[in-house]
């Protein structure tokens, strides 16, 4: 209960404007506001507009009366989603019914006085658990577009507070630890841009993992229709580094949401035509370029939200960290050329992560093959070069064996024999531009490959299987047992 203790009035502002905001402030004005104020900081394009504090929502509830929701949520377990919806629907109902906080009030209607006459606005939840580097709290609280006038904007504040207890809410919080007591949302007012095309963009490929692709989403009208997934949106991949379209589809954009005159919007089904790309190809190396912009700020790959507005100006509305990509290998050479990894653990079957002892295990025996290969190993606790460890599991580059044309020729035929799966990615590789055949001898290779051959026997073995193949079977048996 102790998060639902504010019994005084407002010490500070219940209303900060964006422009004052940074990422040391979630706890006062959640975290889509915070990335706000710090993309605004950084000069990036930011729609204006104002954070109803924390604060504000912490007099409210206070006022509630939701302290007895904590003393409920105390005897019931993680996994009882039916009572956990029905305190979920008893917190709901004391927000809506709360008496407003005048000075919440006042304040509002100054900011959005100061924004325009009757500004059309978004109203945003803005959660202090949301966006979280272990998980994303993306799309459950509520988001109320073209809001226009004073008294619609403080409903939707209103509504955006009592979007913290919807049932899938407090599930999550619930099912990820998250201290409900401590939890408290903010709500950004941010004006409106005129819309003509709008969806999201991944810095990261969030399928592939591909660190150095920017993925773009785009449908006329609203983003809205994108971030729900209710449209089959034009989609485009840009290579980073070089600003190349390297991947292009155009959706079917069946559905397209618009704001209407006096607020509110409205859903206007479109039947699925030829239409031309929503986005030029200077659109999308713009914004691509923008979010390498933004994920520079934020040190890491960004989930944007954007719009272009009619006079073709390009707005970022919202960004989170990526979630969800595997991690990277922690051996990974400098530079901007790409690599390819085979993942040697999936390769073997063993598709749970490996525990540190069987890991170092694993270095110390590839180390060796290695040595014995004739390759040197500067530490053999570390492993030889090309092997490297990514989420508990075994990675080998394959970089240079993909960019050999001995390897090209060797490996999709090894790969066809003990993992097909892999000998079609690889066959892919070899269309990837990123991936050319580099001028390399091939012999220093074909003595390596052929010393281990020597080594291990493996002329006498093939000879042996030819000439006595019954006696070759029963060697093999031999080794297994």
């Amino acid at each position: 209960m102790a998060g639902f203790m504010h019994d005084g009035g407002f010490e500070d502002p219940p209303v900060l404007g964006l422009q004052y905001v940074d990422a040391t402030m979630t706890p006062v004005v959640g975290d889509k506001a915070a990335k706000l104020g710090e993309m605004i900081s950084a000069g990036l394009p930011v729609p204006e507009g104002f954070a109803v504090t924390t604060r504000a929502y912490l007099r409210m509830a206070a006022a509630a009366g939701l302290g007895i929701i904590m003393d409920q949520l105390a005897g019931v377990p993680s996994a009882d989603t039916g009572a956990l919806a029905g305190v979920a629907a008893h917190a709901r109902s004391l927000v809506l019914a709360a008496p407003e906080p005048a000075e919440l009030a006042a304040a509002v209607r100054k900011a959005y006085a100061e924004l325009g006459t009757d500004v059309p606005v978004a109203v945003r939840s803005s959660a202090t658990a949301e966006d979280l580097e272990f998980a994303s709290f993306a799309g459950q609280q509520d988001t109320y577009l073209n809001v226009v006038g004073t008294e619609a904007v403080l409903d939707a504040v209103r509504r955006c507070w009592a979007s913290l207890w919807t049932d899938r809410a407090l599930i999550y919080r619930t099912v990820h630890g998250v201290d409900n007591s401590t939890v408290a949302l903010a709500v950004v007012v941010q004006k409106m841009v005129d819309v003509l095309v709008a969806g999201v963009m991944f810095t990261a490929n969030p399928v592939t993992g591909n660190r150095g692709e920017t993925v773009i989403d785009a449908s006329p009208g609203l983003g809205e229709a994108v971030v729900s997934g209710a449209v089959n949106p034009d989609h485009f991949v840009v290579r980073t580094g070089t600003s190349e379209i390297v991947g292009r589809r155009l959706g079917g954009k069946g559905l397209l949401i618009r704001a209407l005159p006096g607020g509110g919007t409205e859903r206007l089904e479109r039947t699925p035509t030829d239409d031309p790309a929503c986005l030029t190809d200077g659109q999308i190396r713009a914004l691509a370029d923008l979010g390498r912009r933004v994920q520079n700020h934020f040190g890491a790959p960004q989930d944007t939200e954007w719009a272009i507005d009619g006079s073709g100006s390009l707005w970022l509305t919202q960004s989170r960290p990526i979630t969800t990509l595997y991690p990277l290998p922690d051996k990974v050479p400098a530079g901007p050329e790409p690599r390819a990894y085979l993942c040697f653990s999936l390769a073997q079957g063993l598709t749970r992560p490996l525990t540190p002892m069987g890991l170092a295990g694993i270095r110390l025996v590839a180390s060796s093959v290695a040595m014995n290969a004739g390759f040197v190993v500067d530490d053999p606790l570390a492993g030889p070069s090309p092997y490297t460890e990514a989420g508990q599991r075994i990675f080998i580059d394959v970089t240079s064996a993909v960019r050999s044309r001995v390897g090209r020729a060797i490996m999709p035929r090894v790969f066809d024999v003990m993992e097909a799966r892999s000998a079609v990615l690889v066959r892919q590789l070899f269309t990837d531009p990123g991936f050319s055949v580099l001028s390399t001898p091939a012999l220093p290779l074909l003595k390596r490959v052929g010393g281990i051959a020597l080594r291990a026997r493996v002329p006498a073995a093939a000879l042996q299987s030819l000439l006595l193949p019954t006696a070759a079977l029963e060697r093999a048996d031999r080794l297994a047992e």
